[in-house]
């Protein structure tokens, strides 16, 4: 094994991912015009390597492959290799993903592909070793055979890549086929959601288990329309099952990725800043149809998280936190016994342990990750003595030591890019935070990070771009940006009322319809007109980790819509609707986000205009009213003189006025308007 100490082209990049590799010994190309074309020159096929900062199978395939100089040698000099963070270039990799997953029937990171000059794929793989080892061929093995048979029969791979192509655009026209999306469509996601339910666990499927915090929103909205009480213990018993795992931080707080196993005991351990976002609104719905408090504790846990760990001086998100430290996966998580009793002391220790699973033999290989799995809380307290206040108070306290402690050791690597998109989730989530709660410190964090967005992540002509970091504002907004920018954009508005936010999200929502609407045959495509033309021109529609854009899109059109009156908007989202029905009908739970916004669409809603001064007591009671309960098909307007522009913005609400010069609530529902309320039992009723 070695590393170069003469860095190759990758040092002159930001992404935290590409400055990983700056010192191999693979002369290493970003992806670039250069690349592509010397690789024309040159005759040489091209070796493309995708991945992401915090990755650990990444970790692991550079230290096996990209620093030993005998694979550096073959790569040098039969093929000109170029490294893509996904994160930074997610239609590079969203494509090269896609045709993976059709050549081998899965994916992941880090992704590798051997490809023509012109960028025609002819291979697909995930992690490599080295050496052949467990029936995966050695990428050494696998170099030598391509890079002969590049030079002896190249006609032969570049019309392989041409076949891979054609199937790629056949399975891509299959995929777009239209249908209709109604109510059948919904109760389909449902029972298919309760097939594959884990009643013991909670979650859906088997071993590895992902948050996926949207489905549960849909299951939330879908108990709410129907009534169906299965739906809501379905989310419930998951939002449970999770925050007792060890998939939650149980020491410094916020989720990881995913868990390896159906108990969520043991996480993949790295933190991504989108999870932790789409899980806070979960929590934060969760607990506005409940009531429950723990629902609300543990999204002010993950806000604590972000805003302690993962928040920029400016205000903005982080992307990400690395599962390894000191080269070893959990390192930094991981407990013994005998570090909790130097910490604890033997008394605290014993009762933290007994609490929290901790055992002298371990449950992951040998070392401990703090669970509630298996404990009642409430017997556990009755058995100490302790009330439920009591009980929380002592755990507190003893996490916090164990903490204070936990921040001396070596942290993993955090990627501290700022991402459009990522942030979008971030605000929305804080944003609506505010309103639940009435908690004006997580509004003024949502409008610190939309301020540094505004700010930092637009060109001077308004175009949004995708990531800034050490200070450098770079690569064309994708589909992802505007639409969850949108989304924050939204909420934010909803949290203060000030026009201002209400105003950017119509104009980043008509730039996005501009950039990303295909006209021919609808929906929207992910990156945009003005960006690089790659070799296909994708839209994604599945929910997977992270909604997609076209799901948050049309959430936002029907949203926007109903603000402002504006009924063209709300054509977009039934044009996506039938765009992409027939894919979705297929599978309905892999498009748990769309069938959100189907709902939304569909269902009954309401417009609340408030005519009053935002910050009468009589208006914030009537905005508090509103906001705490799980009213997801609901917008609020507020009409205050002092802010004339939104009736600029909002034309129909120009004749509503004060009643009796008191503040008054205007409902309207389900297209029909109520005559105006001014007391708070009256609006209530109405509300309920």
């Amino acid at each position: 094994m070695s590393t170069s100490s003469k860095p190759n082209r990758l040092a002159k990049e930001k992404s935290p991912y590409l400055l990983q590799h700056a010192h191999n010994p693979v002369n290493w190309f970003p992806w670039s015009d250069e690349a592509f074309e010397i690789a024309k020159r040159d005759n040489k096929p091209i070796f493309l390597s995708i991945g992401y900062s915090t990755c650990h199978w990444c970790h692991v395939m550079e230290r096996e492959s990209f620093e030993d100089e005998e694979v550096a040698e073959v790569l040098n000099r039969d093929y000109v290799s170029i490294k893509v963070d996904r994160e930074e270039r997610p239609d590079v990799d969203h494509i090269y993903m896609s045709i993976c997953q059709t050549m081998t029937g899965h994916g992941g990171w880090p992704l590798t592909i051997l490809m023509t000059p012109d960028q025609k794929p002819f291979f697909a793989g995930t992690y490599l070793p080295k050496e052949q080892k467990f029936g995966r061929v050695g990428l050494l093995e696998l170099l030598d055979k391509v890079g002969t048979r590049w030079k002896e029969q190249h006609e032969e791979l570049v019309e392989l890549s041409e076949q891979v192509l054609t199937e790629h655009e056949r399975q891509d026209m299959l995929a777009g086929y239209r249908g209709e999306l109604d109510e059948q469509s919904l109760n389909k996601a449902f029972h298919q959601y309760s097939h594959t339910f884990d009643k013991e666990y909670g979650g859906f499927g088997e071993a590895p288990k992902f948050p996926s915090p949207h489905n549960l929103s849909f299951l939330l909205r879908y108990a709410q329309h129907t009534g169906n009480q299965q739906a809501l213990e379905m989310a419930e018993k998951t939002l449970d099952a999770m925050y007792r795992g060890g998939i939650y931080d149980h020491v410094g707080m916020g989720f990881s990725r995913y868990a390896v196993d159906e108990k969520w005991l043991v996480p993949h351990f790295e933190k991504m800043l989108y999870d932790n976002a789409l899980l806070a609104i979960a929590y934060i719905e969760a607990w506005q149809m409940t009531g429950k408090e723990l629902y609300r504790q543990i999204a002010e846990q993950i806000f604590t998280y972000i805003s302690r760990d993962m928040t920029d001086a400016g205000g903005a998100f982080y992307s990400a936190e690395d599962a390894d430290s000191e080269g070893e996966e959990g390192r930094f998580y991981v407990w013994n016994e005998t570090e909790i009793r130097a910490v604890l002391g033997d008394r605290d220790a014993a009762f933290f342990n007994d609490l929290y699973g901790i055992t002298p033999y371990g449950n992951f290989e040998g070392h401990n990750i703090p669970n509630l799995i298996d404990i009642n809380l409430e017997a556990y307290g009755n058995k100490h003595d302790l009330t439920k206040q009591e009980l929380e108070d002592r755990v507190r306290e003893l996490r916090e030591k164990l903490f204070v402690a936990r921040e001396k050791r070596v942290h993993p690597h955090k990627d501290d890019k700022i991402l459009t998109s990522w942030n979008g989730l971030m605000i929305a989530a804080l944003a609506k935070a505010g309103q639940a709660f009435g908690d004006v410190t997580y509004t003024e964090q949502a409008q610190k990070a939309e301020s540094f967005l505004w700010s930092h992540l637009r060109r001077a002509d308004g175009r949004l771009l995708a990531r800034y970091r050490d200070g450098e504002a770079a690569y064309p907004g994708y589909l992802d940006d505007y639409a969850f920018y949108v989304w924050g954009l939204i909420e934010l508005y909803q949290a203060t009322f000030d026009v201002q936010y209400l105003q950017r999200a119509l104009t980043l929502n008509q730039d996005m319809i501009h950039l990303f609407w295909d006209e021919e045959r609808h929906g929207l495509f992910f990156y945009g007109k003005d960006s690089e033309q790659l070799i296909a021109k994708p839209k994604e529609i599945y929910d997977g980790a992270i909604p997609s854009g076209n799901s948050i899109a049309a959430h936002n059109f029907v949203r926007l819509a109903r603000l402002t009156g504006e009924s063209r908007l709300e054509d977009y989202a039934a044009k996506q609707f039938k765009a992409f029905g027939g894919m979705v009908s297929h599978y309905p739970p892999g498009y748990s986000a769309l069938l959100s916004s189907l709902l939304y669409a569909t269902g009954t809603t309401k417009e609340i205009v408030i005519v009053g001064q935002r910050d009468d007591p009589q208006t914030l009671q009537f905005i508090r009213a509103i906001q705490a309960g799980f009213r997801p098909n609901t917008v609020v307007i507020v009409k205050d003189e002092g802010q004339p522009a939104i009736v600029d913005i909002v034309p129909y609400i120009r004749d509503y006025k004060l009643v009796n010069g008191k503040p008054g609530v205007y409902v309207c529902e389900h297209f029909a308007c109520q005559a105006p309320v001014v007391t708070l039992d009256d609006l209530k009723a109405l509300l309920n």
